[in-house]
């Protein structure tokens, strides 16, 4: 008697071997490639490669580290306490980022749910007392007849992957909860760079407008002063006529400007998971200091960090195995079914040794004809396959653009702080210069408002550079990605 049992475990453990190879082999030959396609990788991001160090402006010449590691808490590289409480608070308190995490967390239940379908045996219980007014035999004089029915049983069922259709159909599923998650990442670093973003436009704005604020209050006195000279006769009418429009012009700008900065504020309390009415208070430009260096990674090291491509290729992968999983189900399929329990017409038979029922029953099915509908839905899997194979080629591309884009913008940036500050140095020279000439009555009042005007004007400029340097070093950092938040 041992001896049959040791043979018959040793066959069940041959056979289970038999199984799992033959559907590792049968996942293996069905449906296309898994690896993404290759693409060629440039030997720099832009038409000419990256300088070393960017131009210096505001004191900084950033380097530009080609192939360090990106950083993974990046904003805190701009020394500001206050933004870096920004971003955790966002972080936490995001509803956008929460429903995010509640659908991948729901997602995750999907996959569960389906390898304990697909892959372990179904056993369920029933218990199903009965009583019923049945139709009799035509002989009998009896008609009909009332009886009881008491069933409870357990029942196991199993379907054998043999050709890995199961299996392929998992592992689709799973690469699908990883492209969510990898979308997630995604959403995460977004929002963070969106706060910080928000963060420095909020406090240009707020400099803008206090430097416009200026500039205006400039322009009315000196429309003030040209019209009381026209009226002495000192002044032409044109003249007095074109200080009108000068001021009335600059004072145009104002209240768009302050509808930008309040909708700054606004969006930005909503990346922080509040409402408008609570924006935080705008911080000082100044307080935000550009980075001395920045991480560029080289482009194969690009394909394995940013959570887009990584998103890309998992949708590529699962897309694959659904084309498997379509192909393996025209093939046999076979499966095992047992049951036992008790059953009887009463109770005292339903609860002695003569009332044990059982079944056991296996079922080969192959596939014969379904309308086309086999062939249809492999044709759709794979024309899924191949259209994320060509967003997976986009991704990458477009990637390589973002950071491209960039770096040109980063130099740029540069550029044009040095010489807007330039312009303001001058401005406030000529403003200083004027006033002093005025104090010693070489010039009337009149001029020191105007290179007043010029001067805030100035001012102006220099506050939208100095910002979008410091978006652009953001949106570099983000570029990057991060390999520890993805693993």
């Amino acid at each position: 008697m041992k001896s049959h049992f040791v043979l018959a475990r040793t066959v069940a453990k041959l056979s289970a071997y038999a199984v799992i190879g033959l559907g590792l082999s049968a996942c293996t030959a069905f449906g296309p490639d898994r690896k993404p396609p290759h693409i060629p990788e440039p030997a720099h991001y832009a038409v000419e490669s990256p300088p070393a160090h960017t131009a210096e402006a505001d004191g900084v010449a950033q380097q530009v580290m080609i192939g360090a590691r990106p950083v993974p808490e990046w904003w805190q590289a701009f020394g500001s306490r206050d933004l870096n409480e920004l971003v955790a608070e966002g972080l936490k308190n995001s509803p956008s980022y929460a429903s995010a995490q509640s659908t991948l967390k729901a997602a995750r239940e999907q996959l569960r749910s389906q390898i304990g379908e697909n892959m372990l045996p179904k056993v369920d219980l029933t218990f199903s007392p009965e009583r019923q007014r049945a139709l009799g035999i035509p002989v009998l004089p009896q008609q009909t007849f009332i009886e009881n029915i008491f069933v409870a049983q357990a029942e196991a069922t199993y379907t054998f992957d043999f050709f890995g259709a199961a299996f392929l159909a998992d592992r689709a599923l799973a690469g699908q909860v990883r492209q969510q998650a990898l979308q997630l990442e995604s959403t995460r670093r977004a929002l963070a760079t969106n706060i910080v973003v928000a963060t420095i436009n909020s406090a240009s704005l707020q400099e803008q407008v206090a430097a416009t604020e200026q500039l205006v209050a400039l322009g009315e006195e000196r429309a003030r002063q040209t019209a009381a000279r026209y009226r002495l006769g000192s002044a032409s009418r044109d003249e007095m006529l074109a200080s009108e429009q000068d001021a009335a012009n600059a004072a145009a700008t104002l209240p768009s400007l302050r509808a930008q900065a309040a909708a700054v504020r606004h969006a930005q309390a909503v990346l922080l998971g509040r409402t408008p009415d609570n924006a935080p208070v705008p911080l000082k430009l100044s307080d935000l200091k550009v980075p001395d260096s920045v991480p560029v990674s080289v482009p194969s090291d690009l394909l394995h960090q940013r959570p887009d491509i990584l998103a890309a290729e998992a949708a590529v992968r699962a897309a694959a195995d659904e084309v498997g999983a379509a192909t393996a189900s025209m093939f046999p399929s076979l499966s095992l079914t047992a049951s036992y329990g008790h059953g009887g017409f009463d109770w005292s038979t339903f609860t002695s040794p003569e009332g044990a029922i059982w079944r056991v029953a296996g079922t080969v099915t192959q596939p014969l004809f379904h309308g086309g509908a086999l062939f249809a839905r492999k044709r759709q899997y794979q024309a899924n396959y191949e259209a994320a194979v060509g967003q997976y080629k986009q991704t990458v591309l477009s990637a390589f653009r973002n950071v491209a884009d960039t770096l040109v913008s980063l130099e740029e940036d540069a550029n044009t702080l040095t010489q807007t500050q330039r312009a303001e140095a001058a401005a406030r020279e000529a403003s200083s210069n004027t006033e002093a000439r005025y104090k010693l009555g070489a010039t009337p009042f009149y001029a020191t408002l105007t290179s007043g005007q010029q001067y805030q004007s100035a001012r102006v400029q220099v506050a939208r550079a100095r910002a979008a340097r410091l978006a652009d070093t953001a949106a570099l950092f983000d570029s990057m990605g991060d390999p520890a938040q993805i693993e």
